[in-house]
């Protein structure tokens, strides 16, 4: 297993990790409500990781906005957050181990707190917390 190399190494994790989370059955109305397209949201999805893992620049969007109009559709609660980040890492450890699949887990959580701390309000350091970056068997770091 090998770590995540290049675009296409992203977007296999990033369509691995949708067609968990459209069969999950607390993420999937979340999905429904946004009226979620993943052939059209996944190319958006894969520039907005290859920017943060791999300094592509091909994200150029606003990452909350999306998430400030589905929160207005319907809430997402702390435990939306955490079942995203425990479903993110275990798709990135299930296909890939290294410096940037660590990298991966570790920005998910980081970014899940802003998001949230930006919906809900409240000090960064309270939404961070306790968020999983390592599941079971993961040999990343922290």
């Amino acid at each position: 297993m090998g770590d995540l190399a290049d675009r296409a190494d992203v977007e296999h994790l990033v369509r691995a990790f949708y067609a968990e989370a459209l069969a999950d059955d607390l993420l999937a109305p979340l999905f429904r409500a946004a009226r979620f397209d993943l052939e059209t949201h996944l190319p958006v999805m894969v520039d907005f990781w290859t920017t943060v893992l791999l300094r592509s620049g091909a994200y150029r969007r606003d990452p909350l906005a999306p998430h400030v109009a589905l929160a207005a559709l319907t809430p997402l609660t702390g435990d939306h957050f955490a079942a995203w980040l425990a479903l993110w890492a275990r798709t990135v450890d299930a296909l890939f181990a290294g410096a940037r699949a660590d990298a991966a887990k570790t920005q998910a959580v980081r970014i899940g707190a802003s998001i949230r701390r930006h919906l809900e309000g409240g000090p960064a350091s309270e939404y961070g917390a306790g968020l999983p970056v390592r599941t079971a068997g993961s040999t990343g770091g922290n």
